[in-house]
């Protein structure tokens, strides 16, 4: 699990780099920078943003004194996050806690008052910014049973719109039948499950991705995102649960990019023992959402080629410094309007149930 504690540090620092970096360009007199407001053929459109990283400070005293203390800490939220959306016209935030380390819990009391403090941390936050703000459901998947009843506390409880999850637990693909009362829950509830890996540490072998570059995450995350659906769409997992929809972050990995290999599979290997009931691409098209992460207005191109508008919901890795704007999606001279709005917030108004 080193590639997830290395991400949960890199994120933190990250975090509060973007703070600090913010704050030290002000002076007394100056105002911090004014909301960006992103319009589409003259008219007013809300950004929502799926894919935005957050810790918050009530899981601290719940691990304090255990071998997980220090994977507890973090930038707690506050009102420097409203500012930094700003900046970015992002009108509302889906806030989810990634590094998902807690699935090494063995202890399943321990487990879900971790949980528990997570969700009601989150929140107690978008209670103070319900304007600006949802959250996700994080869960103890490593138990898949309280999975399941902590997802639904989650959302009947605490009014959380969608659920948390990396791409594997403790190298278990999540496509495994133990998983299933996870996965029928979220179905049951209708919300969307975010996936963020966390480095593919379940696929390439212990320092494969070492050196430069920091290929853990720029190769060894989407691999484990490529991995993580296909293992859904083969092994039938979209099948048994018609109604899920799952999220995926960076784009969908490398998956919508190559696609048509996946797609003729199970028809050219005769050993492939494939579960899907469909072809691959018919999952991209209906149960499967990806972010914009692809930086490139080619890359924005391909993914609508493959996926189509419905499929595709706007992401940025906050409060990383990824080059991922606005602009990418408004400046797609090739994209209808209409199509535009879908992608910047109309999808995600309709997944994550905003109605205010």
């Amino acid at each position: 699990m080193q590639n997830r504690r290395h991400f949960f540090r890199t994120i933190t620092g990250a975090a509060a780099g973007v703070y600090v970096a913010g704050r030290r360009g002000l002076t007394a007199a100056q105002e911090p920078p004014a909301r960006r407001q992103v319009s589409i053929g003259g008219r007013r459109v809300r950004v929502i943003d799926i894919h935005a990283h957050a810790t918050v400070a009530e899981v601290e005293p719940v691990v304090k004194g255990t071998p997980y203390e220090r994977q507890a800490g973090g930038r707690p939220l506050g009102p420097d996050r409203i500012a930094l959306i700003d900046t970015q016209g992002i009108d509302i935030q889906a806030l989810s806690i990634n590094g998902f380390w807690w699935w090494e819990v063995q202890d399943r009391a321990l487990a879900d008052r971790i949980v528990r403090a997570q969700n009601e941390g989150l929140a107690t936050f978008v209670s103070r910014y319900p304007d600006r703000f949802v959250a996700m459901a994080s869960s103890s998947l490593q138990f898949p049973d309280l999975a399941a009843q902590q997802l639904e506390d989650g959302v009947t409880r605490l009014g959380l719109r969608a659920a948390a999850i990396g791409g594997h637990v403790n190298g278990d693909d999540l496509s495994l039948p133990k998983f299933d009362p996870f996965w029928a829950k979220a179905a049951e509830l209708g919300v969307i499950v975010f996936m963020h890996p966390g480095g593919a540490d379940n696929i390439v072998r212990e320092g494969a991705l070492r050196g430069r570059g920091d290929l853990g995450n720029i190769i060894g995350n989407p691999l484990e995102t490529t991995y993580f659906l296909t293992r859904l769409i083969f092994d039938g997992v979209f099948d048994r649960f018609p109604n899920l929809r799952v999220g995926a972050a960076h784009a969908g990995g490398y998956l919508p990019s190559y696609v048509m290999r996946t797609d003729v599979a199970c028809d050219v290997r005769n050993n492939a023992s494939c579960a899907n009931r469909k072809k691959p691409r018919e999952y991209l098209r209906s149960q499967v959402f990806v972010d914009t992460m692809v930086f490139s207005d080619e890359g924005l191109r391909h993914l609508v080629n493959e996926m189509g508008v419905s499929q595709i919901v706007y992401g940025t890795d906050n409060p990383l410094n990824w080059p991922v704007t606005v602009d990418l999606v408004l400046n797609a001279s090739w994209l209808p309007e209409a199509d535009k709005a879908a992608i910047l917030g109309g999808n995600l108004t309709k997944l994550l149930r905003i109605t205010s």
